[in-house]
């Protein structure tokens, strides 16, 4: 028997309502045409913008392959409200319900996924996954472990630290929220403690275990920081609303790792595409599923470049003079949207 991940079991058992989803069944043929169809299960592990858009993607995928909702293929979704005993949960219904594939959204998915299908014939296929090697769904290669492969969100950090420095040609030290339990969160601040002195930043970390933990977290790092910035950290991004308010409150700017952080508020980003990295990963399932590849003998793949991204409403709320020319290279929004 593969050996299962450890992942730190955070919550308390899920609701009736979190559990709800649509669905069921495994894979048969069409009653009216014979062609195959087939059951995933969507296991989302936060509700925001960025896990939202790699969900849009993934079906958007699929469909590209013939593989399409109300036509082919039934979804079940289930979201699991940054609670990791709820993800758990989840995933055995999943593998209970022996759906065809498991899709999961985010790094503690994709483990209680692995964990959950190990002893089935499910594969899982996982997106936003900052490290999968890290979170033992890989090896060193980056094959996979078990019978789970998919995409990882690797956040393209040197880019980011050159974007901020070119906003902020004065400032000193960076700080970074980060949720204690999540592997990518860890991964990514790695990265960051080795590239920062480069753009003679020094850098202010303030670790939570839980929502609860944000707000008293946010007030001692802005005391320490001449700017924040976001990883893909799940909780930490679900509470982006209350560190905005805070860091606004104390003209601190907010640098996002996507395009709706930066919607709703951030000043800026040099982040992925989630849409994009759902559609590759959606690819991925549909090879998988019409039998042309296993899950178990691909290995992980990453989206390559990133895109920037600008809000100058923020930039004008907080009396941020943007460089020139830096519009020209970034997609700009003139307003900020409510989460």
């Amino acid at each position: 028997m593969r050996r299962k991940i450890t992942a730190v079991i955070l919550g308390m058992a899920m609701t009736a309502s979190l559990l709800a989803g649509c669905g069921s069944g495994s894979s048969s043929d069409s009653e009216n045409s014979g062609e195959a169809s087939y059951t995933i299960g969507i296991e989302q592990f936060a509700e925001h913008g960025s896990l939202d858009n790699c969900r849009e993607g993934f079906l958007e995928g699929l469909a590209e392959e013939g593989i399409e909702e109300g036509k082919n293929l039934t979804v079940e979704y289930k979201n699991a409200a940054s609670d990791m005993g709820t993800d758990a949960q989840i995933a055995g219904t999943f593998v209970a319900d022996k759906v065809d594939l498991i899709c999961a959204i985010a790094t503690p998915s994709a483990q209680s996924a692995f964990n959950a299908a190990m002893d089935s014939d499910i594969p899982v296929v996982y997106t936003a996954v900052n490290d999968p090697t890290g979170a033992e769904l890989a090896d060193e290669e980056g094959m996979p472990t078990g019978n789970a492969t998919g995409t990882s969100d690797k956040l393209p950090v040197e880019a980011q630290l050159q974007m901020i420095r070119e906003i902020l040609p004065d400032a000193k030290t960076i700080g970074i929220l980060y949720t204690t339990s999540e592997k990518n969160s860890e991964a990514t601040i790695a990265q960051y403690e080795a590239l920062v002195e480069d753009y003679g930043f020094t850098l202010e970390t303030a670790g939570i275990t839980a929502t609860a933990d944000i707000s008293l977290a946010t007030d001692g790092l802005l005391e320490k920081v001449d700017c924040l910035t976001n990883l893909t950290d799940n909780t930490v991004v679900s509470s982006l609303p209350t560190i905005l308010e805070k860091a606004n409150a104390k003209n601190i700017p907010v640098f996002g790792s996507e395009i709706e952080q930066v919607k709703n508020g951030c000043l800026a980003a040099e982040g992925l595409d989630y849409v994009e990295l759902g559609k590759q990963t959606g690819k991925m399932a549909a090879q998988i599923l019409k039998g042309e590849a296993e899950a178990s003998e691909m290995p992980f793949e990453t989206i390559e470049g990133s895109n920037r991204y600008l809000n100058t409403a923020v930039a004008e709320n907080l009396g941020i003079e943007i460089p020139d020319g830096f519009a020209d290279e970034a997609e700009v929004f003139d307003s900020i949207s409510a989460e």
